[in-house]
């Protein structure tokens, strides 16, 4: 057959630079907009920092009333609220974590200084690093899959597929910018295994470190055989000095088999940066942008108003400037609106959560709040990643509003959250010289029609942090 030229229409769905921009946006957090901002900024000249205006009572406030807030009415909603709150004159939208008063011990609120900490120390390295804007996208996707523990056990063609449509990138290039997230703080982050987390640490040592090299060699074996073999064993398996040995397998124990743990997790004193404001008003639950979440830049008008004038060469460079810069904007504006779309929904579905707290979180999913709000599930998921509600309860990670259920006899359900709250009381409850064990957590709670088996109660309990019924006793 001859090549020739065949004109066709159809419909086919093509994601616009726009679109692509309005998606990164949507999923970064507060420190990392502020990051993608200040680069803007730099590199479009058509972008400058809009000046911030305090009304003249000082109250930072102000803005919610100028139509930012929103309210959300509701019959669970209209109570009386003899203790309204609202951000008060000279209040700062930086709040520390933890409860803010009427949070039960170990609540959602406890654990804001605990959430995403490894990431967020890992991505503010990674803003800092020589990367191009692609490698540094591939990064922050690779650091979403690493573990609490500094572990990436997702393999590379899931990051492959996390990365699609938006970037098509191959398992060498992933695994080049993997290799540079491995040299992050704390070393041996990234790893795949126990064998390469060690080696990887190991590689940071000097050359002139005792047992350096055998040590290295000993990270390709399996680790297991060491335990079984010991010291002796081995010397023997490699026909080398038993003393030799010794001083490489001391250097192995002396390395972090988990380095993420070193980062967060305890920290009660970490500060986060609230994306939205919950309060009370009049009996009605009313959010708003923070103040940070609020575009602060604009287009520079001086150098707008000399596109008309300029040469042809420098209108064109002007113009594109100015259109990427109004697509910014555009973006930002949509990434509130989504974001303040879900919190609405948010307190709509967890009033009672707000109200009377854990005990009182009912089960919601990220398909319920797709259908309310009309989104995707993808488009909800990247609107709460690593974002932060300051409330009446403390400030809160917004994933902390979503549960899963456990059925009850009432024919509803009830929330894993709020059955560990009531564990929790339970607990504080029991008679120290007879603690309650799994068992009659359970019989308890199944009288109460929550019919839940010892096993799950005692999964709760470990998640909480509790010990078990024979470490509670207490005599005298």
């Amino acid at each position: 057959m001859k090549p020739r030229l065949q004109a066709s229409l159809g419909q086919n769905l093509v994601m616009t630079p726009q679109l692509r921009q309005a998606i990164r946006l949507l999923q970064l957090s507060a420190a990392e907009l502020e990051l993608e901002l200040a680069d803007a900024i730099e590199t479009n000249p058509l972008l400058d920092w809009a000046e911030t205006t305090i009304d003249a009572g000082g109250d930072e406030a102000g803005a919610q009333d100028s139509g930012t807030g929103q309210e959300v009415d509701g019959s669970d909603i209209q109570v009386e609220a003899a203790d309204d709150w609202t951000p008060g004159e000279g209040e700062s939208w930086y709040e520390r974590s933890g409860p803010a008063g009427g949070s039960d011990e170990g609540s959602a609120a406890d654990q804001v200084a605990a959430d995403d900490s490894l990431q967020d120390h890992l991505l503010w390295q990674l803003h800092l690093s020589h990367l191009s804007p692609r490698d540094r996208s591939i990064g922050a996707t690779l650091i979403e899959a690493i573990e609490d523990d500094g572990y990436l056990r997702e393999p590379l063609d899931a990051i492959i597929a996390a990365l699609a449509p938006e970037i098509r990138a191959s398992e060498e290039e992933i695994a080049t910018v993997l290799h540079v997230i491995q040299r992050f703080d704390p070393v041996g982050v990234g790893a795949r295994d126990l064998g390469e987390c060690l080696r990887l640490q190991i590689e940071t040592l000097p050359d002139d470190t005792a047992g350096k090299a055998l040590a290295h060699k000993l990270t390709f074996s399996p680790l297991q055989r060491l335990a079984k073999a010991g010291v002796a064993g081995l010397a023997g398996e490699l026909k080398l000095d038993p003393g030799e040995v010794e001083i490489a397998v001391q250097l192995l124990r002396s390395l972090d088999p988990r380095p993420g743990s070193q980062v967060g997790g305890t920290d009660s004193d970490t500060y986060v940066a609230p994306d939205v404001v919950i309060w009370r008003q009049k009996g009605l639950w009313r959010v708003a942008l923070a103040e940070s979440m609020r575009p602060r830049i604009t287009i520079h008008r001086g150098y707008e108003s000399m596109i008309r004038g300029a040469s042809a060469a420098d209108a064109s460079y002007l113009r594109g400037h100015l259109q990427e810069a109004r697509w910014l904007l555009k973006s930002l504006e949509a990434r509130g609106e989504t974001l303040l779309k879900v919190a609405q929904c948010l307190i709509r579905q967890q009033a009672g959560f707000l109200e009377f707290g854990d005990s009182a979180l009912r089960p919601l999913t990220l398909r319920e709040v797709a259908a309310e709000i009309g989104m995707h599930e993808s488009t909800v998921s990247r609107a709460i990643a690593r974002k932060y509600a300051r409330t009446p309860r403390g400030t809160l990670p917004l994933r902390g509003f979503f549960a899963s259920g456990v059925s009850n006899d009432s024919g509803g359900e009830s929330s894993s959250t709020a059955i560990q709250a009531m564990i929790r009381q339970l607990i504080n409850a029991e008679d120290p010289r007879k603690p309650l064990s799994d068992a009659r957590l359970a019989e308890t709670l199944k009288s109460t029609g929550v019919p839940v088996a010892r096993r799950t109660v005692a999964k709760y309990r470990e998640a909480m942090n509790i010990p078990s019924s024979q470490d509670r006793v207490r005599i005298g």
